[in-house]
C-alpha cells in the first residue's frame, strides 16, 4: 500500500514516497509526498501519514502503531516518528543522502532520547529504489 501511494506521489509531480500507518490491525493513516501541491515544506508521506493517523486515533501519541514507508525516513520524519510515540518502523530503501535512521543520521537508537522505535529495513527494497530512479530518469 505504501508503493500505491508512492506512485500516486509521482502522477501527481511529486518524490514517489509513500507512508502507511497501521495500529491494531487496521489503516489509521495512509498519505504520500505532496510539499509542492500543499505547499508546504512538511509534507512528507510520513508527517501526513501520521497527522491522519492522530486524528483517527484521536491522540498525537501513537505507541502501539507501525508505520510502512517506502524510503528511509529523514531527520525531520524520525523526529516526527519519536514525537508520536511509534512502536516500529519498516522501511524499503535507505536514503544516503537525507537518511535520518539509518544512512546519514541514526536518530531513532539515540540513548540520549527517552523513546525507541523499531526499525525493519529493506522491505521491498529493490520495488521502492526502482520506483525512485524511474520517477528521476523521467525528470532528466
Amino acid at each position: 500500500m505504501a508503493l500505491e501511494e508512492a506512485k500516486r506521489a509521482g502522477e501527481e509531480g511529486e518524490v514517489p514516497i509513500g507512508a502507511v500507518l497501521v495500529a491494531g490491525g487496521q489503516i489509521i493513516g495512509r498519505s504520500h509526498n505532496r510539499p509542492i501541491a500543499l505547499s508546504d515544506p512538511t509534507a512528507h508521506a510520513e508527517i501526513l501519514a501520521l497527522r491522519e493517523g492522530a486524528v483517527n486515533a484521536g491522540n498525537y501519541r501513537l505507541p502501539d502503531s507501525t508505520l510502512y514507508v517506502t524510503i528511509e525516513p529523514c531527520a525531520m520524519c524520525a523526529g516526527a516518528l519519536l514525537q508520536a510515540r511509534i512502536r516500529r518502523l519498516v522501511f524499503g530503501a535507505e536514503d544516503p543522502k537525507a537518511g535520518g535512521v539509518r544512512s546519514l543520521y541514526c536518530l531513532l537508537e539515540d540513548d540520549r532520547l527517552n523513546h525507541r522505535v523499531a526499525v525493519t529495513e529493506g522491505v521491498l527494497r529493490e520495488e521502492c529504489r526502482e520506483i525512485l530512479r524511474q520517477f528521476f530518469k523521467e525528470r532528466r
